[in-house]
């Protein structure tokens, strides 16, 4: 099993974790905090913008590629065992009928608003006091 192998069977594993905590945020038996944390990586996760936009060359990716999986690793740690097996198998059945992952708009907006959020801080910050 070589290097590109091992990738994508770690890829598969955070794309199925993804969706496993989209359906734990669902379940009357995960925490209320893991509910909220997990929602909001699910909310992030399935936003198709970034908080940091791709183009930006490095740090585009460094949310796809270490921010995400390790907020999907806490969470799925913060789980109880019994929900993260249920929530796995309702996952993998998910991800085998539907074949593509669930889109969020409740992130997109989420995202945009913390962008938003943002310019008006450095707004405030450095603009504002020149005027």
């Amino acid at each position: 099993m070589g290097i590109a192998d091992t990738v994508k069977n770690w890829a598969k594993r955070v794309k199925r974790d993804g969706v496993t905590l989209w359906f734990a945020g669902k379940h009357p038996a995960t925490p209320w905090y893991v509910k909220v944390l997990g929602l909001f990586v699910v909310a992030y996760a399935l936003s198709p913008i970034d908080l940091i936009p791709d183009f930006i060359p490095v740090l585009g990716y460094l949310d796809d590629v270490l921010l995400l999986p390790a907020l999907i690793w806490l969470t799925i740690r913060l789980l109880p065992a019994g929900v993260l097996a249920d929530c796995r198998s309702q996952a993998d059945a998910w991800m085998e009928t539907q074949g593509a992952r669930p889109r969020s708009r409740v992130g997109a907006v989420l995202i945009v608003l913390l962008w938003i959020g943002a310019g008006a801080v450095i707004w405030v910050w450095l603009v504002q006091p020149r005027l």
